[in-house]
């Protein structure tokens, strides 16, 4: 942008993109084997819930090989 000739009223407010803190956040728990489990099994059934929709989804997006004959009632068969 361009420069401003009057003092920014906020000296903070224009500094805190230098900020830097010195106080280190603390470590991270590690998950337990349960929570583990319970993260690869929700996303197996998610992959697995895909999957299985394409599976099944596939065939009704395929053409029809009877609906390029036409059709014709029972009705036009009696004579």
């Amino acid at each position: 942008m361009f420069g401003r000739r009057e003092p920014v009223p906020f000296a903070f407010v224009a500094e805190a993109d230098r900020f830097r803190s010195n106080v280190t956040p603390p470590p991270r728990e590690r998950s337990s084997l349960g929570q583990m489990a319970g993260r690869w099994l929700l996303g197996l059934t998610i992959v697995a819930g895909l999957a299985g929709s394409l599976v099944i989804g596939t065939p009704a997006l395929t053409p029809d090989k009877a609906a390029d004959q036409p059709q014709q009632s029972q009705a036009s068969e009696r004579r």
